[in-house]
């Protein structure tokens, strides 16, 4: 069940977007400097390290978590060894432009797969909220020019970006039913990072086997230098650790269904913080955008 959104649950849901937006564009600046796999899998080893003394215990042999092992398993390979590398996968090949189109669809994806997988009742708020969210993701994409969407070009990047975002929703609607399908793990889920580290566990060794195919594919890059390793800080520290712990309180609050709308403000922040590192001039459109995106979350929302 979704409580109601407070202040601190709102804060959190938006946080999370603002620093995977961040992650994207520098996993954009790093691809020539490392595969994306590979970036994956190093992103997840040091935050492991970062956490380690605070949440090791979860490791131990008498530790809850091995009860649980299965579901710990699938949360690992869905939110931690694929959707990132699949978005740093898709970065390669695909322009910022259609994978934030792509990603846009979270919330069709969310309340989708609640309904088929999970039962869940979908209302005509949240449709109206989706379309909503959508709207605003066209209108920043677009740069309040609809000519600009008619011109757009799948490439197999997008396609990598719509299986990473159905990735996510899966992960978010399990990550909200953790709470009833793995019982006696309170004293893990209470707190955020041996919880995170559960999912680690399991998702740095999938990780792993995603980058031995990379190198049997012979496509390991990896070229070390200050450039990337500022990137690695940010990514392991933000998006890694900061935006994970953020997501997965904020979707244990409002749950998955509405928390997939604030998804679509990573769009947003993208243009906006591509504003500040280009030096471009904020639009009238980014106004409209915010205020479309906004306007689905507080429909959906709405009890």
């Amino acid at each position: 069940m979704s409580s109601p959104l407070t202040f601190s649950t709102v804060a959190m849901l938006t946080l999370a977007p603002l620093l995977w937006a961040g992650n994207a564009i520098v996993g954009r600046l790093v691809h020539d400097l490392i595969s994306p796999f590979t970036l994956n899998l190093i992103r997840w080893c040091l935050a492991f390290v970062v956490l380690l003394p605070v949440a090791g215990y979860v490791l131990r042999k008498n530790s809850a978590m091995w009860q649980c092992w299965k579901q710990y398993a699938w949360l690992g390979m869905l939110g931690i060894g694929s959707y990132n590398g699949l978005l740093y996968l898709a970065l390669k090949t695909s322009s910022p432009i259609n994978v934030t189109l792509v990603s846009s669809s979270m919330p069709i994806w969310m309340l989708v797969i609640g309904r088929v997988w999970f039962g869940i009742t979908v209302n005509s708020r949240q449709i109206t909220g989706a379309l909503l969210s959508v709207l605003g993701v066209a209108v920043v994409l677009s740069r309040g020019d609809a000519q600009q969407l008619l011109g757009l070009h799948l490439v197999p990047g997008d396609w990598f970006m719509l299986l990473a975002t159905i990735v996510w929703s899966i992960y978010s609607w399990l990550l909200a039913r953790s709470g009833q399908t793995m019982p006696g793990q309170a004293d893990i889920r209470g707190n955020w990072a041996a919880f995170l580290m559960a999912q680690m566990v399991f998702g740095i060794g999938w990780s792993a086997v995603l980058v031995g195919g990379e190198a049997a594919a012979g496509d390991f890059v990896f070229t070390p230098n200050g450039t990337l390793a500022t990137a690695l800080l940010f990514i392991v520290l933000g998006p890694a650790i900061a935006a994970y712990r953020f997501w997965g309180e904020g979707v244990k609050r409002a749950g998955p269904a509405t928390a997939g709308f604030f998804g679509n403000l990573i769009p947003l922040f993208t243009a906006l913080l591509s504003i500040a590192v280009l030096g471009e001039a904020p639009q009238l459109y980014h106004a409209l955008a915010f205020a479309l995106i906004v306007g689905g979350i507080i429909v959906s929302s709405r009890r």
